[in-house]
């Protein structure tokens, strides 16, 4: 079932205003659970970008001018405006997405939370003085970057690109949202929210359509000197490469393979809730899956066992059931992708739950979560992201070999360590290769904290001061407080 008021028509926003495609070209998108075009995009070329980024560079002495205060006020009239559109906001998420709507519905609080938050660094933000001696004064003043470009994933699409909008904002820049393709139908609600907030038009534009257009048309314009994207490491690579051209700061969060250590002094049921809904929360599209999951071999056959019951009891069905724990995936190119790795697997190791179309569920993007056992280290399975509801799971004997094996990918986003011993655990967070731990504890994120991974996994981190850190520059200014003593080069003698 659709929710109401969907767009058959979604638009740029650019300059305060909802517009075509600047060639009227548009592309179909299509809801996963019956893979049905319900709505047309318009088509971002650079034409589009350049438009956009006119805009922007308008409004950007004004926005950067104002005060860290009239940012904050804006920034909690949006989180505002973001909650009161909770239901609907999760109705087109859920439906756009796949997402079960009990997972969707925590997307508006989360993203409101977001602009609380920078709103309140913004606010309290200092900045640095330093004295030397008697002799001279020296000061930090943060300067916003100017135009900057977002690029944002098709999973939890609202929630990511508030993680780059409400930074951004708050930091003085203007700036060009490029959401992606497969999921646009909830970035259709933002122009509504930021011109009830307040923000200035210009400030935000929007440009919908193809990465390898749009997206790049964004990377290479010469007039936004900042790019944040989140999505996979192959890509990533590429922007990274586009943006050494005009010397752009990048942020990159990247694609991940992350372990899950479990020891046999583990809180057994802890690890066992975390691990599941860590890979299949989400349909296992998430960045920060413990899609390896390792476990100590006195426990392993029984964690493997439980692991592959539960799975196999994990109700898969439409998106907007409550019930439902896994949805449909989000596209049928994607629901292709993780089919294919199933069959790899099928070749690799022992399929011990799942790995099919459910019998109930005849169209649509679904899947039985699947568990592999006796997974080795060189399998595809266990090195390569395959983001979806499918987990390796592979047994290990000594702490070196946890180690190892948690390490032996290209990845280091996230890791999840389950022990009773805690010198060990901390032992364990300190060797393993990744940027985000959590010891005895599933995904929960302090927004204080930085966000983001080593390896293949990223480049940069935001979050909390990080992401100020980011969208601003740092200028020192230093002042003599007395009499300078310079030596006098060339001064008669």
């Amino acid at each position: 079932m659709s929710p109401e008021n969907l767009p058959s028509v979604i638009r740029h926003w650019i300059g305060g205003e909802l517009v075509d495609a600047a060639d009227g070209r548009t592309f179909d998108v299509s809801d996963p659970v019956s893979n049905t075009v319900y709505a047309q995009a318009a088509r971002g070329t650079s034409a589009d970008v350049d438009r956009a980024v006119a805009a922007a560079r308008t409004a950007f002495p004004g926005w950067a001018g104002l005060s860290n205060r009239a940012r904050t006020t804006i920034l909690y009239r949006i989180a505002d405006a973001v909650e009161a559109r909770h239901d609907r906001l999760a109705a087109f998420e859920t439906y756009d997405t796949g997402l079960p709507i009990t997972q969707a519905r925590g997307q508006a609080r989360r993203a409101a939370e977001n602009f609380r938050y920078f709103a309140d660094v913004i606010a309290a933000l200092g900045e640095e003085a330093f004295r030397q001696g008697e002799d001279q004064f020296s000061y930090v003043v943060r300067k916003p970057v100017g135009v900057a470009g977002l690029i944002t994933p098709w999973n939890t699409p609202f929630m990511l690109e508030s993680w780059k909008l409400a930074p951004a904002l708050a930091s003085g820049c203007t700036l060009i949202l490029k959401p992606a393709e497969w999921t646009p139908l909830s970035a259709s609600l933002w122009p509504e929210i930021f011109a009830e907030a307040g923000v200035p038009a210009s400030v935000v534009n929007i440009v919908h359509g193809i990465g390898e257009e749009a997206g790049q048309a964004l990377v290479d314009h010469p007039d936004v000197p900042l790019i944040s994207f989140t999505g996979s490491t192959d890509t990533g690579r590429h922007i990274i490469r586009s943006s050494a051209q005009h010397l752009k700061a990048t942020s990159m969060e990247l694609g991940g393979k992350s372990p899950a250590v479990v020891f046999a002094d583990a809180d057994l049921e802890a690890a066992l809730d975390s691990v599941m809904f860590g890979v299949f929360s989400l349909n296992g599209e998430r960045c920060t899956a413990g899609s390896r999951v390792l476990v100590e071999r006195p426990l392993y056959e029984e964690f493997t066992s439980r692991l592959a019951q539960r799975a196999a009891n994990v109700r898969v069905g439409p998106p907007s059931d409550p019930a439902t724990e896994v949805g449909a995936l989000v596209h049928p190119e994607h629901y292709e992708h993780v089919r294919n790795y199933i069959e790899i697997g099928r070749k690799e190791a022992r399929l011990v739950a799942g790995g099919e179309r459910p019998s109930h569920l005849a169209a649509g993007n679904y899947l039985q979560p699947a568990v592999f056992a006796d997974v080795e280290r060189d399998a595809r399975i266990f090195q390569e992201e395959i983001f979806g509801p499918v987990v390796a799971v592979a047994p290990f004997d000594t702490e070196d070999e946890a180690i190892e094996l948690a390490n032996a990918t290209q990845y280091g986003l996230a890791a999840y360590i389950w022990t009773s011993d805690l010198k060990r655990g901390h032992r364990i967070a300190h060797a393993v290769e990744s940027g985000m731990i959590w010891l005895n504890s599933h995904n929960i994120r302090d927004l204080r904290t930085p966000f983001g991974g080593v390896k293949a996994s990223g480049v940069g981190r935001e979050g909390g001061a990080h992401s100020i850190d980011f969208y601003t520059e740092s200028k020192i200014i230093h002042v003599a407080l007395g009499d300078v003593h310079t030596p006098r080069f060339g001064a008669a003698s």
